[in-house]
């Protein structure tokens, strides 16, 4: 398994780091997380629970440093912003006509892992397109500073990172991935489709049959890993995604799903019955479960439903701001790629 790796140095950035919550000052430097007593307990839980030595296990964390960026990135996320600032980023002339020349390189494998799995091309493009501009934009951090920073300096969330660092260590021998060069987001997240390493060992396909998935070289493995993560949480082939409700005056807030609650809990007989406008044409029966939730853009508040695929495009992404915008991408570039045959 061969990457074009690029090494990215921070040292400049590394300024203070956070401990348990008390202030730092310098970082941890190469070397220094194996000086404290809650990473050689890590250690001891890794070498257990991977079966890896615990020689191997102290070398890679050993080389691993604290990168202060990585703690500013994560509590600024782009998904805290309205639906007006969320989608300029990603619903813009140029990625959209990039994703249509996306689709027409890679047009007949895409298709051949659609008609395999039974997810759209042009969602799968999206994804790629909204995660990582198509190829272009993978992540600039080593993935053992990243996932070392937050595991160890960011309480908030350590004991989420901390397990992805242990599936870390998995991947290392189990995928052959380079611990030292391994680059992603901020978030630990790899390659193209930017796969958090439990999601990568548990999700990801060797769908060009070389004996090994790799996430940032081949584009087979990448599409079928896509697709594979939507079926394996219950996409439906060729379902509805979303549409738009009006509200009337129709008190609803108790029906709203907010922030990270994404699970639907509610009905179109309910959304009928506390007097909001339901199209008679609606694609999926009264009783069926859905979400409901709102986008705001200025001063205008648009109430939309989603669907169970909707909801499958959350779970790659727990937002709805994401969900929204994969999804509008995929129609954008459906509707550019059509144009252009025309």
């Amino acid at each position: 398994m061969t990457h074009a790796w690029a090494r990215s140095f921070h040292g400049a950035l590394l300024g203070a780091s956070f401990v348990a919550g008390s202030l730092v000052v310098g970082g941890a430097q190469a070397g220094d997380y194996l000086e404290r007593e809650d990473v050689q307990a890590f250690v001891d839980q890794a070498v257990g629970e991977t079966g890896v030595s615990r020689a191997q296990v102290a070398a890679w964390l050993g080389s691993a440093e604290y990168q202060q960026t990585i703690i500013d990135a994560i509590t600024r996320p782009a998904e805290s912003k309205t639906w007006g600032e969320y989608r300029p980023i990603f619903l813009t002339d140029k990625r959209i006509e990039r994703g249509a020349d996306f689709m027409q390189e890679h047009r007949e494998l895409l298709d051949e892992v659609a008609s395999t799995y039974g997810v759209s091309p042009y969602v799968i493009t999206a994804i790629i397109g909204v995660e990582t501009y198509y190829g272009r934009i993978t992540g600039g951090y080593r993935v053992i500073d990243a996932l070392a920073t937050l595991s160890f300096d960011y309480p908030r969330r350590g004991e989420f990172f901390r397990g992805q660092l242990v599936d870390f260590i998995r991947l290392a021998g189990e995928e052959g991935i380079s611990m030292d060069k391994a680059e992603g987001s901020y978030a630990g997240a790899m390659g193209l489709p930017q796969f958090i390493p439990s999601s990568y060992r548990h999700y990801a396909v060797d769908g060009d049959g070389d004996g090994s998935r790799d996430l940032w070289d081949s584009h087979h493995d990448v599409f079928a890993s896509v697709a594979n993560y939507f079926v394996e949480h219950g996409w439906g082939q060729g379902e509805p995604v979303m549409f738009e409700v009006d509200i009337n005056d129709a008190d609803v807030d108790d029906l709203l799903n907010r922030a990270r609650d994404l699970a639907p809990k509610t009905t179109l007989a309910e959304l009928r019955k506390r007097g909001v406008s339901v199209p008679d044409d609606a694609p999926v029966p009264d009783d069926f479960e859905v979400m409901l939730f709102t986008l705001t853009d200025g001063d205008e508040v648009a109430y939309q439903v989603g669907l169970n695929n909707f909801y499958v495009i959350t779970r790659y992404n727990h937002s709805v701001l994401y969900a929204t915008a994969v999804w509008q991408l995929a129609q954008a570039i459906e509707e550019a790629v059509d144009h252009r045959q025309e």
